[in-house]
């Protein structure tokens, strides 16, 4: 979807199949400002599904990276805002048998941007939060929390490459003994349609 719009949201297509920087429209003047925070419609209109399942709210600290995480199966879409400080947010194609398995793209959020990240079904998401404030985020996914399905993977695996903005970033003690992409049983993660 190469830059498709509506009225509220702009969606800008970046580096993988499927994964959307999003850009609502806000209205200013005087008093301050107004966006439509969700609007079905124009998530149809821009290739997202048009209704959520469940929503998370996470703060995390300066230093605290979470992830990679997914789920499989019962694979989530992800749609991913920051109401308050900045992170780094990473999402990485996970889906056996696809031509960009193990590519990841990475994009800055921030409460000032306003900007949304989709991350789409069969790609793992984590994040770093960035500064020295926390960051407040909301998870919007397309389907429940399911933490028997739930999977991690090691975000420092060499293989992804992905250069993490922390230096020695603060992790929960699963993410500190998540496996390597590789070390993962095929059966575990989704598959490439």
């Amino acid at each position: 979807m190469s830059g498709a719009a509506v009225p509220g949201l702009r969606a800008e297509p970046l580096r993988l199949p499927g994964v959307l920087r999003l850009v609502r429209t806000q209205h200013a003047d005087a008093r301050g400002w107004l966006m439509e925070a969700w609007n079905a419609r124009d998530a149809v209109a821009v290739g997202l599904p048009g209704s959520l399942a469940q929503e998370n709210l996470v703060e995390s600290g300066p230093g605290v990276l979470r992830g990679l995480h997914l789920q499989h199966p019962g694979v989530q879409g992800k749609l991913v805002e920051v109401l308050a400080g900045a992170i780094h947010d990473v999402a990485v194609d996970v889906r056996v048998g696809s031509p960009t398995f193990g590519q990841h793209v990475a994009v800055r959020l921030d409460a000032e941007a306003r900007h949304l990240l989709w991350v789409p079904p069969g790609f793992a998401h984590g994040f770093a939060v960035l500064g020295s404030t926390p960051a407040l985020v909301l998870y919007r996914m397309t389907v429940a929390r399911e933490p028997e399905h739930e999977v991690s993977i090691a975000y420092d695996d060499p293989r992804l490459g992905i250069a993490w903005p922390v230096a020695r970033p603060i992790l929960s003690a699963r993410d500190a003994q998540a496996p390597r992409l590789e070390a993962l049983d095929p059966a575990r993660l989704p598959r490439h349609a």
